[in-house]
């Protein structure tokens, strides 16, 4: 066993000691690639999505001195058919690149250093070899290969460090690529290569100096999405066995959509189960300082979006011209392409468009704005949104008119002129409520759409539910009639309570809004 050859088992072994979620499926498509032309594999993930767990699992898997037995025996991968072949049977580099380059002043010396460590295990663990040049990792490895007839398998993890530190040294990031390109590309002692970290593979033009990978991102992870975070059903799981409601941790953590898919927050998720409270985790990993940096770009049509997304919309994007770093940034699509790797923005790859995952991420939005110049107003309509909650909920209609027109000057810059628009300022107006209440935009209901419906969540069954209809140059009355004459109420179906009918119109001639809420109960 050594520091980098072989390390063994026991980092895996530590983590699957406490609320450990079997991801070990993974390792069953790895073994399918293994030895083929896809067994070049980078994937890339936010901070705190279980990289570096997944890192050692494969590490420990492939091992030939782990005891994969007692690593492995109870979990997934022991029951398929590919697990004997391939468990305990290579030599394993596992290596943490920020390692090397806290260690080094430069790149040259980055890299020799990384040489010199893998090398020193490698003839520590095969002295007796005849090697051409073993100051040369590629030929030493060749050589190893030669004699043993057993490949290797490289795990790499934070592989795109040097991008993320190193921003505006593209000398360095292109020594690095090419080393590591020269390291892998067509070389038969590779059974597998497995990246991970942040960023997809930097592109330079139209090209990659890293062409051999296949890679699984946030923008499209295929068949290795349900290794991306935790799935819905091992989310339920985890709140059964440590008594925490389920919806509630739905609204806070859910968000990342990739076909029928819903995938958690790892990070977040294990945090709410070993403190018994829902509440922001994985940002304590991050400052919004670097959320922040990206907000206050100033290209078109960035804050329109931005306040979009807020509003609960989602917006389409081109990620085609992003260049998997983060100063290569040329537009507003750039910028949100940049926002989906680092894990601010949910992507769908069916429909192109981006969104705020969850509450939690939401927050974090806010936390940055708030420290951001021209989105004052915009934070003063948030804070501002628990009073016209409270102020819709007694029936005050002047207050909540007031307030939509508060929202509705925050948002001016937008072309206010229909009922779309007129959302967007309702849905910041009300942002404080996702608090207590599942907001469905759009609804089916009877004989068309409810515009917003507010279902509180089973731990704020107290609180009435809301259907909010919107109309743009008609009375108010007349959104309260259409609610009754569509059946929207027919709609809630298993909700039973007060229920507030809530009609919202602004005149454009006045330039005024108004408000009309009146009462039902569902029986």
């Amino acid at each position: 066993m050594g520091i980098y050859l072989n390390p063994g088992g026991e980092s895996f072994g530590i983590a699957t000691q406490a609320d450990y979620v079997d991801k070990t499926g993974m390792l069953a498509y790895l073994n399918s690639v293994l030895g083929t032309e896809k067994r070049f594999v980078c994937v890339s993930r936010p901070r705190r999505f279980g990289k570096s767990m997944a890192a050692h699992m494969i590490s420990a898997y492939y091992d030939r001195t782990a005891d994969i037995k007692e690593l492995f025996g109870r979990l997934a991968i022991a029951g398929h058919s590919s697990y004997s072949k391939y468990a305990g049977q290579y030599d394993v580099i596992q290596l943490n690149m920020q390692e090397f380059l806290g260690g080094a002043k430069t790149m040259d010396g980055m890299l020799e250093l990384l040489q010199k460590s893998i090398l020193w295990d490698l003839l520590e663990e095969y002295p007796d070899f005849r090697y051409f040049d073993p100051s040369n990792l590629a030929r030493t490895m060749s050589d190893v290969y030669r004699n043993t007839k057993r490949r290797f398998v490289l795990v790499i993890d934070e592989w795109d460090c040097i991008f993320r530190e190193y921003r505006e040294r593209d000398n360095d990031q292109r020594q690095y690529l090419d080393f590591l390109r020269a390291w892998m590309k067509d070389k038969p002692y590779i059974g597998l290569a497995y990246m991970t970290g942040i960023l997809p593979i930097k592109k330079y033009g139209t090209h990659s100096a890293l062409n051999m990978f296949w890679e699984f991102s946030m923008e499209n992870p295929c068949p290795l999405a349900e290794y991306v975070g935790f799935t819905e059903d091992e989310v339920r799981m985890l709140c059964n066995e440590n008594g925490m409601d389920f919806d509630e941790c739905r609204s806070w953590y859910d968000g990342y959509r990739f076909k029928s898919l819903s995938i958690y927050n790892p990070r977040s998720v294990i945090g709410a189960m070993a403190t018994r409270e829902f509440d922001t985790y994985w940002n304590r990993t991050e400052t919004y300082e670097a959320l922040k940096i990206y907000l206050d770009m100033n290209f078109d049509g960035l804050r329109e979006s931005v306040l979009s997304l807020l509003a609960g919309n989602s917006i389409q994007i081109d990620t085609g011209t992003f260049s998997n770093d983060m100063t290569t940034l040329h537009r507003m699509d750039d910028v949100m392409t940049l926002l989906v790797h680092l894990g601010y923005l949910s992507y769908d790859f069916a429909t192109k468009e981006v969104s705020i995952p969850n509450r939690e991420i939401s927050q974090e939005y806010m936390n940055a704005l708030s420290e951001s110049t021209g989105w004052e107003e915009i934070i003063e309509s948030v804070k501002a949104s628990d009073l016209l909650l409270r102020a819709t909920l007694e029936g005050n209609t002047d207050f909540v008119a007031e307030g939509i027109e508060k929202a509705h000057a925050a948002t001016s810059h937008l072309q206010y002129n229909d009922e779309n628009a007129l959302s967007y300022a309702v849905s910041l107006a009300y942002y404080s409520a996702k608090r207590f209440y599942n907001i469905i935009r759009e609804l089916p209901a009877g004989q068309g759409f409810a515009d917003l419906v507010f279902l509180p969540r089973p731990q704020y069954s107290t609180k009435p539910a809301l259907i909010i209809e919107l109309k743009w140059n008609k009375d108010v009355v007349a959104a309260i009639r259409q609610i009754k004459e569509k059946g929207y109420v027919h709609a809630l179906e298993g909700y039973t309570g007060k229920l507030l009918l809530v009609g919202i119109s602004y005149s454009k001639k006045k330039r005024k809004h108004s408000c009309e809420i009146e009462e039902w109960s569902v029986k």
